[in-house]
């Protein structure tokens, strides 16, 4: 039979048949007791513990008291704490100044008030997972028409996670000697990888000279005009990525990509299939055109075969689902991260993300700015690195320099300020193919002409530029890259040239 004991300034209570939330009654008052015996105790736990973390009504007022007069930088203890509850009348409220004082009899240490403070922190978290478990059930048994199952799923896993996060001990501050020794070993993990990169490889040379790989915790943004090859080149770097890497054991049991990463890809315009092809394309070297036709001739389809059986074993995983919400994302990122040690996520591309349903906002700068913080947001709490894909306005093509500028990011709100990396993609061959003048020109001045075009147009075909407008840890400046467009891949240009801003 269960029995639930109470005990606090009333007579021992037994409930028989009664399944009480989990709570520690005796901790609590030990806890409040080191407290008002010495308010260093307070020190110890004030950063987790809070007063709905008690268990006890007349607990949580005591705490909550205790806490106000501390931060004023005043004693707390009975005669302090009396003289607090008579001024708004709610001395019997905590039980009387009789029970202050039996609080300050159970007073452990202040070394003790630390394990304390964490057990009514572990039973709280415990309590509040029971109020989650049944809110899950009451609301799968809801049959709201407007929220499927799978949403429901997602709340779920978003308030587990939040719980989980909420719960944390750690203290926000941390010496010097801390951040500086996870520096060096970042550095010593740095010059372990292959091209001493201290982040994710994007597997371009001068691309991974200029950022030194691809960050944990950075927001990156790649954007450009449709049919620049946004999309093309994110794929080539997260297949990059997938390909170098490498996950080994850590001393703690934990697992560490010590190059590359596991790849997370939210796909929102494009489908896993068309991604796979283009992939495909890349590494066989046969048109994606010819491979979706199914135009691959019968020499050429075992080495398909082949490649194909290679990449299936690659860490890169797809999402495809449209108009994803970023809650939605970050629940299924968190998911990854804990299942597969995910170390980089692409989002192809920003403005398909939906707005939050929770939010209104006026227009769609503020739902855009939204996106980027929980993009940046996310970034940090998965520490990864999130490239992203964005959109440019129209502006450019108005311009005689088609080169892109920050000002070009289309709906920009805060992607510029949120993004630690803005990258733009140009390829001046998309532009000159498009000014080609009449062929048939009789005239001198007319063949003049075209044939200074065919003059410009080969000495820009099959050249590319990624811009760096932008870097938090780093130089700006343009990096040449080859574009074949009949595979949608990309590689490094034969010259390297730097140019630093």
């Amino acid at each position: 039979m269960n029995t639930t004991t109470l005990t606090i300034g009333a007579p021992e209570i037994r409930i028989p048949g009664l399944r009480r939330p989990p709570h520690n009654v005796e901790a609590e008052a030990a806890l409040l007791g080191a407290i008002l015996v010495n308010n260093r105790a307070y020190e110890r736990i004030a950063d987790y513990l809070r007063p709905e973390h008690f268990a006890i009504a007349e607990h949580r007022l005591i705490f909550e008291a205790c806490q106000r007069l501390i931060d004023r930088s005043q004693v707390a203890d009975p005669v302090t704490l009396k003289a607090y509850f008579e001024q708004g009348e709610r001395l019997s409220d905590v039980g009387g100044a009789a029970y202050l004082f039996r609080l300050a009899e159970a007073a452990v240490s202040v070394i003790d008030a630390a394990h304390y403070g964490r057990l009514v922190h572990d039973l709280a978290l415990r309590r509040e997972l029971i109020t989650l478990g049944e809110d899950v059930v009451n609301r799968a048994y809801q049959a709201e028409i407007e929220e499927t199952a799978f949403l429901q799923i997602e709340g779920a896993e978003q308030r587990l996670y939040d719980l989980a996060t909420a719960g944390t001990l750690e203290s926000g501050f941390e010496t010097f000697e801390t951040a500086m020794t996870r520096a060096l070993r970042q550095a010593e993990a740095a010059h372990k990888r292959q091209g001493l990169l201290s982040g994710v490889p994007s597997g371009f040379r001068d691309l991974d000279e200029k950022l030194g790989g691809l960050h944990p915790s950075d927001l990156l943004i790649l954007a450009g005009r449709p049919s620049m090859g946004k999309t093309a080149l994110a794929t080539n770097i997260a297949f990059h990525a997938a390909r170098a890497c490498r996950l080994v054991k850590r001393p703690d049991g934990g697992t560490i990509a010590e190059d590359g990463a596991v790849v997370g890809f939210f796909s929102l315009e494009m489908s896993r299939e068309q991604l796979a092809t283009r992939i495909l394309a890349e590494q066989t070297g046969v048109s994606s055109e010819k491979i979706r036709r199914g135009q691959v001739t019968s020499d050429k389809f075992p080495d398909l075969v082949h490649a194909a059986q290679e990449l299936q074993r690659l860490p890169f995983f797809i999402d495809d689902t449209p108009a994803l919400s970023i809650s939605a994302m970050r629940t299924r990122a968190r998911r990854m991260k804990r299942r597969h040690h995910l170390g980089m996520i692409v989002v192809d591309y920003l403005q398909l993300i939906a707005p939050s349903a929770a939010n209104r906002y006026e227009n769609r700068v503020q739902e855009l700015s939204e996106i980027t913080r929980g993009l940046k947001a996310l970034a940090k709490e998965l520490n990864v690195p999130i490239l992203a894909l964005s959109q440019l306005s129209r502006a450019v093509e108005q311009r005689e320099d088609k080169r892109p500028q920050l000002a070009d990011l289309r709906e920009s709100g805060t992607i510029e300020q949120d993004a630690d990396v803005v990258m733009f993609i140009f390829r001046e061959e998309y532009y000159v193919q498009r000014q080609q003048p009449n062929a048939h020109a009789a005239d001198r001045d007319g063949i003049e002409k075209y044939e200074a075009w065919q003059r410009r147009l080969e000495t820009v075909a099959n050249k590319a530029e990624v811009l760096i407008a932008k870097q938090r840890h780093g130089p700006t400046g343009n990096v040449p890259l080859i574009f074949d467009a009949a595979v949608t891949a990309f590689r490094d240009a034969e010259i390297t040239h730097v140019d630093d801003r």
